[in-house]
Order: structure tokens, then sequence, then C-alpha cells
């Protein structure tokens, strides 16, 4: 294959796949069917154009009869007139027209198996376009009904792979949380130690000193009450 073949190739796939992706099934039916629908009215239109024909010459044929009835009758009165010259050209004259409507009623019978094909060719055209309609419908139907579901699912993969960055972000706040509660655990149990209490008495090292520190400080309160309750009661007594 030469090199244009191969770039005419090329060309024409891709062209071929643009086409088709810009191609909405739905519009290329109504397409279809918009134009069987003029290709009936056409043929509407031609039927009625033969009817006007038909119908035009049928009134010509009428007024050649009435005037071959009067030339007959203009014979008879020029053959009573003893006119045979007047009477001979009152039936020329006839016969011509008699001519003349033999030929229009050929064309007439022309154009009345013409409309009757047309008549015909109208019906059948009606049903496949009353078919292709019905059929038209269903496929849009269907199409529309494809096309729905895949969006459905096109939005339910995007959903997925939305939630998967929802569930770490969801994840990452539990673990947050825990951690938290956590310290806020530790935090409390620091705060229920005595060692960490603000009237506890710091540790000297020694656990005798510790002691005596304690009990001097239960001893500095016991007094401190008592000297209290008696001021109170002084109070009261006076």
């Amino acid at each position: 294959m030469g090199l244009m073949a191969r770039v005419s190739t090329i060309f024409k796939s891709k062209v071929n796949t643009v086409l088709d992706k810009a191609e909405d099934p739905r519009e290329t039916l109504e397409y279809s069917y918009q134009k069987q629908v003029e290709q009936l009215q056409n043929i509407r239109r031609g039927i009625a154009e033969v009817v006007t024909s038909k119908k035009r010459l049928e009134l010509q044929v009428s007024r050649l009869e009435q005037s071959v009835k009067q030339y007959d009758e203009d014979a008879r009165d020029a053959v009573r007139a003893n006119r045979d010259d007047l009477a001979q050209e009152a039936l020329t004259r006839k016969q011509g027209m008699a001519a003349q409507i033999a030929q229009l009623q050929t064309q007439i019978d022309d154009l009345a198996r013409e409309e009757a094909r047309l008549t015909d060719l109208q019906q059948k055209l009606q049903a496949k376009v009353e078919s292709f309609r019905t059929q038209k419908e269903v496929i849009k139907a269907q199409y529309s009904a494809a096309q729905a579901q895949v969006k459905i699912g096109e939005a339910f993969t995007g959903l997925g792979e939305d939630m998967a960055d929802v569930n770490m972000a969801l994840q990452r706040a539990q673990d947050k949380t825990e951690s938290m509660k956590a310290r806020a655990s530790a935090i409390d149990a620091l705060a229920d130690n005595p060692a960490f209490q603000n009237d506890a008495l710091p540790s000297s090292g020694d656990s005798i000193r510790d002691e005596l520190n304690k009990l001097k400080s239960s001893s500095g309160v016991s007094d401190e009450l008592a000297k209290l309750k008696a001021e109170l009661g002084q109070g009261e007594n006076q």
C-alpha cells in the first residue's frame, strides 16, 4: 500500500470514528422518516396534478360533445331546408370534433391509469411510512432507555471512585478521633493521680521524710481547725 493510500485510509478511519461518535441514531431515523414523508407528499401532489389535468380534458370533451350535438342538429336543419352544402359543412365539423373527442378520451384514459398507479403507490408508501414511523419510535425509545442506563452506570462508576476517597477521609477522621479520645483519657488519668494534684506535697525523694511531712501537714490543719472552732465558740458565747 502506497503512502497516499495509507494516509487516505487513516483519514477516512478517523473521520468515520468522529462521525460515529457525533451521530445520534434518533436524529438519523427522524431524518429518514421526514424524507419518506416528503416522497409521500410528492406522490400526493402528482395525483392532484393528474386529477386536475384529467378534469380539464373531461371539461373539453364535454364542450366538444355539446358542439357535436349542435352540428348534428344544424345538419338536420340544413337538410330540411334543402341546403345540402350547409349540412355537409356541419357534418364535417361534427366529424372533426368527434376525432378531437376520441384523442382527448385517449389522454383521459392514460391519465386515469396514471392516477390509479400513483394511488396504488401512495397506499403502499403510506403503509411503509406508518410501519417505519412505528419502528422509529420503538428504536428511539430503546436508544433513549439504553442511553439512560449508560449514564446511570457512568454515574455509579464515578460515585464508586468518589466513595473510595470518601472512605479514606472517613477512616482518617475516625483514626484522629480515636487518637484524641485516647489523649483525653490519658489526661483524665493524670488529673486523678495525687502526684499531679495542686494540693499534693512535693516529694523529697525520701519516703520517711515524705511521710513526716504529710503528718505535719495534717497536724497543722487539725490545729488550725481547732483554733477556728474556738474562735467561733467564743463569738457565739458573747
